[in-house]
């Protein structure tokens, strides 16, 4: 199954850029409010206020539904994160996913697909794919930048580095479901920096010749 695609219009037929928002829209509330497994495009289409056929005009089942709207709302742009060094990087990334982690749908819809995933090899693996290939985006550049600037080795295991990036906050905000206090997100980008082994940034040419 490709993701990321809706099936093209049958005939002459023109797919309306906003009823295709309002399903998207009806979807993630659906899925928030009786996951994936209760799911079904009947109950998206009348929360949409649409009919089955113009869900079935772009998507052409429930999983293929589901996996375009999480291929899209994870491919959302995330601000540039190149704060000039590692600490600072650590600390904008860490907001930026307690603020996505904490949204009222993403709480409840996250964990539950996860859930299913373990159930629906098709769901795993597509799944996996759109969260590996996000997590090596943001997180890889992130080490990239941070071992140019000589804050990180060189020889520096990326996946690790990028497990021990992301995987406590996740942890604390969709397994453990704790709201993280601004003192332990700072207290987060120490240990993590620590655990990298990582050094002050090397100051840039330019910043150095200054007085």
């Amino acid at each position: 199954m490709t993701t990321g695609k809706r099936r093209p219009p049958a005939g002459a037929a023109v797919l309306r850029g906003e009823i295709t928002t309002a399903i998207r829209k009806a979807l993630m509330q659906e899925l928030a409010a009786v996951g994936y497994g209760r799911l079904s495009i009947e109950a998206v289409a009348r929360r949409a206020g649409v009919s089955k056929t113009a869900v079935y005009r772009r998507w052409s089942s429930k999983l293929e539904l589901v996996l375009e709207t999480v291929v899209a709302a994870a491919g959302s742009k995330v601000p540039s994160l190149d704060t000039g060094s590692l600490r600072g990087d650590l600390g904008l990334l860490f907001q930026v996913v307690e603020h996505a982690l904490r949204h009222p749908l993403a709480s409840q819809i996250i964990p539950d697909l996860l859930a299913e995933a373990a159930r629906n090899p098709a769901l795993d693996q597509a799944l996996q794919q759109v969260l590996r290939t996000k997590q090596q985006e943001i997180g890889g550049r992130l080490v990239e930048r941070a071992v140019r600037r000589g804050e990180l080795p060189a020889g520096l295991d990326q996946d690790a580095a990028i497990d021990l990036i992301v995987g406590p906050l996740y942890w604390r905000l969709a397994i453990i479901r704790a709201t993280p206090t601004d003192a332990y997100l700072d207290a987060l980008v120490e240990a993590v920096a620590a655990g990298l082994a990582a050094t002050p940034a090397v100051p840039r040419q330019r910043d150095a010749a200054l007085p």
